[in-house]
């Protein structure tokens, strides 16, 4: 059953949560705005509806998606920190205690609230945030430097693991054209022998009918007894089950899908043999763990807050950014481990919570058993 004090705790985390999320919103939309300015008239030279209005029409929103699920676990226990530092202060908890509630019992809307928080953060992590970030990964390059921007929208070496005995080299691949040049792919046996090899001078995908056009394209089958037969010809068309996105996948595109089809797709390049997976395998463990760390956050911030104290709400606040301040970097600084292979994608992203979990449950204990 949910009293009037449940009510008006639940009423104070939700109204300040929102006040922090909307703030942060519009403070970070500004600052963000105003220093992408130059990159984003620069995109406007290349395609006149690149524009500052068209960017904050068609990026930004889902940019601000993107941003307030990365910060949301820090949102929620800054937000803890501060309504439960001024009920303290104004002595409401001790009330509370003292009509004869245990501490375990006020906390309880806490846990209502945070368990409502991390239900919905882990749906749009899972299911809404891909479809926003489909939305702002097809923009976000054009606000990176000249360098950054290169990688993503410019011309480089590309290559591919179809299966453990097929490969796809492109030696110059532009993947804003979808076009590039010294197009080879090799199939070999299972000895590692290679039986066919297919080169091409000039490769492009046909968007319409999902194909790889071949021009001036020269191909090879080696038989049993080491003799080849070639083959010539201006124009072919292959198709090889992926797009060049699939094909040659960058950094983002984890992001770019749902929980199920990254799952089907991190599986399908084990399958052909690719073990470079730790940046897709943290996009997936952590849309997970975060909306964990929800709630023991919030019960961190419950057990280090609810006291009246020396300093009061500044001390207070000032504790919280440190430990949001190191929670933060520990996921981000981890993922930088994990993708180096130092150490399991799974463990990277859930280290945080494994931490800050026992260190939450220790001080939650020692507050309810003063």
């Amino acid at each position: 059953m949910i009293t009037i004090i449940d009510k008006y705790i639940i009423k104070k985390y939700l109204g300040t949560f929102s006040f922090m999320l909307i703030l942060l919103s519009i403070v970070v939309l500004v600052i963000d705005v105003q220093s992408k300015i130059p990159r984003i008239q620069s995109a406007t030279e290349l395609d006149p509806k690149l524009n500052v209005t068209y960017f904050l029409t068609h990026f930004y929103p889902f940019w601000i998606i993107n941003l307030v699920m990365t910060f949301l676990s820090i949102l929620v226990f800054i937000s803890v920190i501060y309504f439960t530092s001024r009920i303290a202060n104004n002595t409401e908890i001790v009330a509370v205690i003292s009509s004869g509630a245990s501490f375990h019992r006020f906390a309880r809307p806490y846990l209502l609230t945070s368990v409502l928080i991390a239900g919905i953060s882990l749906v749009i992590n899972h299911f809404v945030l891909p479809w926003a970030n489909i939305k702002k990964n097809e923009l976000e390059a054009y606000t990176y430097n000249a360098r950054n921007k290169e990688k993503v929208l410019g011309t480089a070496p590309a290559s591919a693991q179809l299966s453990r005995t097929e490969y796809i080299f492109v030696n110059s691949w532009n993947k804003r054209e979808q076009r590039g040049s010294g197009f080879i792919f090799q199939k070999f046996d299972k000895d590692r022998k290679m039986i066919y090899e297919l080169k091409a001078s000039d490769v492009y995908w046909d968007k319409d009918k999902k194909q790889f056009v071949l021009n001036n394209y020269l191909e090879k089958t080696i038989n049993k007894d080491n003799s080849a037969k070639l083959g010539n010809g201006v124009e072919l068309r292959k198709s090889y089950g992926h797009n060049p996105e699939e094909l040659f996948p960058n950094e983002l595109l984890g992001q770019n899908k749902t929980t199920p089809e990254l799952m089907k797709f991190i599986a399908r390049e084990k399958e052909k043999g690719n073990s470079n997976l730790n940046t897709h395998l943290n996009e997936l463990y952590q849309r997970t763990s975060m909306p964990v760390s929800i709630i023991i956050l919030t019960f961190l911030a419950l057990s280090l807050s609810s006291q009246k104290k020396r300093g009061g709400l500044g001390i207070n606040l000032a504790v919280g950014i440190s430990l949001a301040f190191v929670f933060v970097f520990s996921f981000e600084a981890l993922k930088v481990v994990s993708e180096n292979k130092s150490m399991s994608p799974a463990l990277a992203m859930w280290f945080p919570n494994i931490v800050f979990f026992p260190l939450a449950a220790y001080l939650y204990l020692k507050r309810a058993n003063q």
